[in-house]
């Protein structure tokens, strides 16, 4: 892969709780532990292909410990941070500052339906309806830009995946990234605690 070639961004907005929920969760005191409260977080955004997948570790390129920390209060795990640097971000074409800079202002700048920012009770809700209460908050994102998909047995809100332009404008997601939409009629999102 050759960093800087590729066609479009897909932007992983995960479900803190439901994370928070699974072994590997209950042991990261940093984005679980009891003051904790996140509900929608930055996992990554990621080069993709039109066909054929995505780029990944373009380079070996180290991001730094105060960029890692910067970018804590949306991606809180500086393992993640880390992770996503090497694996995405080095295929880029940016700086690890440029790319960081990158992701924030693409996760800045979808809005979170209100039902969804913070919720104290369990919320049960089709994969359909929940894509199209982003669409509605969301309205200059084309149809077909916004994917949900649920943990591996189906029952729980695993993220929320935006299409991106490389200029961060919303477009239709292609096949591939389609294919991984939730097939479940309902899903649970688990409170913010």
């Amino acid at each position: 892969a050759e960093s800087g070639k590729f066609d479009f961004y897909v932007m992983s907005l995960s479900w803190s709780p439901g994370f928070c929920a699974t072994p590997a969760g209950r042991g990261d005191e940093l984005q679980c532990g009891p003051q904790r409260h996140f509900a929608f977080v930055l996992h990554g955004l990621w080069p993709q292909y039109e066909r054929g997948g995505w780029p990944e570790s373009c380079s070996t390129e180290a991001v730094g410990g105060n960029l890692v920390t910067s970018m804590l209060t949306i991606m809180p795990s500086p393992r993640l941070v880390t992770h996503e640097w090497e694996k995405h971000g080095t295929c880029s074409g940016l700086q690890p500052k440029e790319y960081f800079d990158e992701a924030t202002e693409a996760f800045q700048s979808i809005q979170i339906p209100p039902r969804y920012k913070a919720p104290e009770q369990t919320i049960t809700v089709s994969p359909g309806q929940l894509q199209q209460d982003f669409a509605r908050a969301n309205p200059t994102l084309p149809d077909d830009s916004l994917v949900v998909l649920c943990s591996g047995n189906g029952r729980y809100l695993q993220e929320v995946r935006a299409c991106l332009t490389e200029d961060l404008e919303g477009r239709r997601c292609n096949r591939e990234v389609l294919r991984d939409a939730c097939k479940s009629d309902q899903i649970v999102m688990r409170p913010v605690r």
